[in-house]
């Protein structure tokens, strides 16, 4: 076998693995993104600069309850992706007195406010429309949320489209978007080392099968 050959077909295959991994972990870490939450109204379930882990989710796959990131720029929050609770669905009544939110008649039970108001001072009663959601913030104190949007939108609720991805509490896909980038990052840095190596070791080669100068006297 020519000297170098044997580097040669490994580097090749290390670069080809390494350019799969990398391109694999990218196109996984696009499907489950992670986000810093940038404010406190979802506070106490995400604290500001807490790390959100987030999936794909298909309009028909909402549920109530779900932590959402939605694109409503129509609530003044810009192009970024706001992090709101699904309190109602189509077809759903949702309602406030001064103490309690009621969906369908019945008062929402919340655990997620560890005794917080569940209010915010804020009384509403709104039938959602079809294909449309009422979305609140946890901390309802401090939250822009459906709530002050009743005269841009009906009851304030957004259209399901307008959900971008569902938060997750396990970081499983993210990790693994990053253990694939970060391997195929190694096995490119390898591959590279390798093709180098073949390149040095051909040239060393050529050089010691060079016949020598030859002798002049002048």
């Amino acid at each position: 076998m020519r000297p170098g050959r044997g580097l040669r077909i490994a580097g090749g295959v290390l670069l080809a693995s390494g350019v799969l991994l990398l391109g694999g972990g990218l196109v996984l870490r696009a499907g489950y993104p992670a986000h810093r939450v940038p404010t406190e109204s979802m506070r106490p379930t995400y604290e500001p600069g807490d790390m959100l882990y987030a999936e794909p989710v298909e309009p028909g796959e909402v549920r109530r309850g779900d932590v959402v990131l939605v694109s409503v720029p129509e609530w003044g929050l810009g192009e970024g992706l706001a992090v709101k609770r699904v309190i109602g669905v189509g077809g759903d009544r949702v309602r406030a007195d001064d103490r309690q939110v009621y969906v369908n008649g019945r008062p929402l039970a919340e655990p997620y406010l560890a005794g917080g108001d569940p209010v915010g001072g804020v009384v509403f009663d709104v039938r959602v429309p079809e294909g449309r959601l009422f979305l609140l913030g946890d901390n309802r104190g401090n939250s822009l949320d459906s709530r002050f949007h009743q005269n841009e939108s009906p009851g304030g609720t957004v259209p399901v489209g307008a959900v971008r991805e569902r938060a997750t509490d396990s970081p499983g896909g993210s990790y693994a978007a990053l253990a694939g980038a970060g391997t195929g990052v190694v096995t490119l840095l390898v591959g590279f080392g390798l093709a180098l190596a073949e390149w040095l070791t051909g040239r060393s080669a050529r050089r010691a099968g060079r016949p020598p100068a030859p002798y002049v006297v002048g």
